[in-house]
């Protein structure tokens, strides 16, 4: 069976963050970390990587090639926020997902929840909502395995989405410049193109014996991708102790009616999750961010288990009532479902062609 990944790569995550929170910083070169003249940069808008800013780069240097770089303090407790959100779009398609870091994860669409017709289409609608959810962008690779689709989705950076199939593999990877291909690192490259090695058409040239000489367990590494051949499965890695959704909107909600609807329609997309994972729990919370950013929760533990729509539906509507009306504008509005039984059973999967 051919597989189908999908890599999501979130686009300058942290400081496209910072950007979507402060405004003001939008369309400026923007790099998270670096607090001082001996701090080092630990993430670079697009707008600061123009000046050859990246992350690790020391603090003096990334000032002295662009003098008004502005930069901004690290918020974890934001970007992993941002990311179970984002993540939480994932589980929507399939369970099977590996997260990589707080900015990427591969997924396994091969079997899925989705009605559409290709993993292309999956890839391309988790961008479209990601986007649509979180005010972010993302780029996404497709293909058979783990390697290709790491490689596709750093090929069309920012907001990418870039289709490797099998029968276009091998062309490919020959083309492809030595230093694209994911796993060989600056130290590497530079060792290939001592060695005469540039692009995937040279390495495919060299035996295994002579890579393994050369670069030791990683020598098998190199002479399996460039054939395309990668057999690591997708892990998954989760533990759910809540179960929900939430929007950024793009713009910010006063008008209570607008305030309902838009809520109803987060809780609508909250209980397709629930109901996939076919779980049922007692505490339900409620979360609403404001227009200056002042985050509230708001949590109700009932003395039942929510098993249907419509009691999820009645009991969420019923905690933002009480808090109604707001007395400032809403950014955010969410809503999760906890403290589950423990005889829930594992969410079914479906199949599609590709």
């Amino acid at each position: 069976m051919i597989r189908k990944i999908i890599h999501i790569d979130m686009d300058a995550f942290f400081a496209s963050v910072e950007q979507r929170e402060q405004p003001m910083l939008r369309g400026k070169p923007v790099a998270v970390g670096g607090g001082s003249n001996r701090g080092v940069i630990a993430a670079a808008s697009y707008e600061a990587r123009k000046y050859g800013i990246h992350s690790a780069m020391p603090t003096v240097t990334a000032l002295a090639r662009c003098p008004h770089l502005v930069l901004v303090k690290p918020n974890g407790h934001l970007y992993k926020e941002v990311s179970q959100q984002i993540q939480s779009i994932f589980f929507d398609y399939t369970e099977m997902v590996e997260p990589l870091s707080l900015d990427e994860a591969f997924l396994d669409v091969t079997f899925n929840h989705s009605s559409l017709g290709s993993a292309t289409l999956i890839a391309r609608e988790i961008k479209q909502r990601i986007h649509g959810e979180t005010q972010l962008t993302a780029s996404a690779g497709v293909s058979y395995n783990k390697f290709l689709a790491k490689v596709a989705s750093d090929y069309q950076k920012p907001d990418g989405l870039f289709v490797i199939e099998p029968k276009d593999a091998l062309e490919f990877l020959e083309k492809l410049k030595i230093e694209k291909f994911y796993g060989v690192g600056k130290v590497a490259a530079q060792r290939f193109h001592d060695l005469g090695i540039h692009d995937g058409a040279d390495l495919k040239k060299v035996s295994r014996s002579s890579l393994v000489s050369w670069f030791g367990k990683a020598g098998d590494y190199y002479y399996n991708i460039v054939r395309g051949i990668d057999n690591h499965d997708v892990i998954p890695v989760r533990e759910n102790k809540s179960i929900g959704a939430e929007n950024t909107f793009e713009t910010d909600l006063s008008d209570e009616n607008e305030i309902r609807f838009r809520f109803l329609s987060v809780a609508e997309r909250s209980w397709k999750r629930i109901e996939r994972h076919r779980v049922a729990g007692k505490t339900l919370t409620l979360k609403v961010k404001f227009f200056d950013f002042e985050v509230i929760s708001r949590s109700k533990t009932l003395d039942y288990f929510i098993d249907s729509k419509e009691a999820f539906l009645f009991e969420s509507t019923a905690i933002l009532s009480k808090e109604l009306p707001f007395k400032k504008a809403v950014r955010l509005l969410g809503i999760t479902l906890s403290n589950f039984k423990e005889e829930n059973h594992s969410p079914i999967q479906s199949t599609i062609n590709f």
